[in-house]
């Protein structure tokens, strides 16, 4: 076996309208299932990039107000998931820029080398990478691993 591509992720979330405004409305995903207005309502929602190159890459499943927050710290599990925001630092820009006027907390901003960040959380604090690839960098070359150190990006 071997994995050929990562697919999609699925997060469990509290409200799904405020989850489906957040990645619509703000981080400007393409709704391609609305559960709660289906003939046959359910309690999810799915998505996809723009460019639709799979049958879907994000799933919002609501477990409702009751459910166990986040824990705090270092944990096992996710840390994070990257979206790719475009392919210069003026697209990165741009996305601060709608993130500050809707006011989601942006954690910080790194520069890999390889690639430029904003790190971001949800509405049910789960973490997001918002990136964009370096323009001209060889990734294949080991240095990107071994020696480069990341360091706060301005913006």
């Amino acid at each position: 076996m071997q994995v050929k591509e990562l697919g999609h992720v699925v997060l469990f979330v509290r409200d799904i309208k405020i989850s489906t405004y957040f990645y619509r409305d703000i981080l400007g995903w393409r709704l391609i299932y609305d559960g709660p207005q289906d003939p046959v309502p359910s309690s999810a929602v799915a998505f996809n990039a723009p460019g639709g190159r799979t049958h879907h890459e994000l799933l919002l499943i609501e477990v409702g107000s009751s459910a166990a927050p986040l824990p705090n710290g270092r944990r096992i599990g996710m840390c994070h998931f990257g979206v790719k925001v475009g392919d210069s630092d003026d697209e990165l820009r741009e996305a601060l820029d709608v993130l500050i006027a809707h006011d989601v907390k942006v954690l910080g901003a790194t520069d890999h080398g390889m690639s430029h960040s904003l790190y971001i959380l949800d509405p049910d604090g789960n973490e997001l990478e918002l990136y964009i690839d370096v323009p001209g960098v060889n990734v294949q070359d080991p240095k990107w691993w071994t020696d480069f150190k990341p360091s706060a990006l301005h913006l």
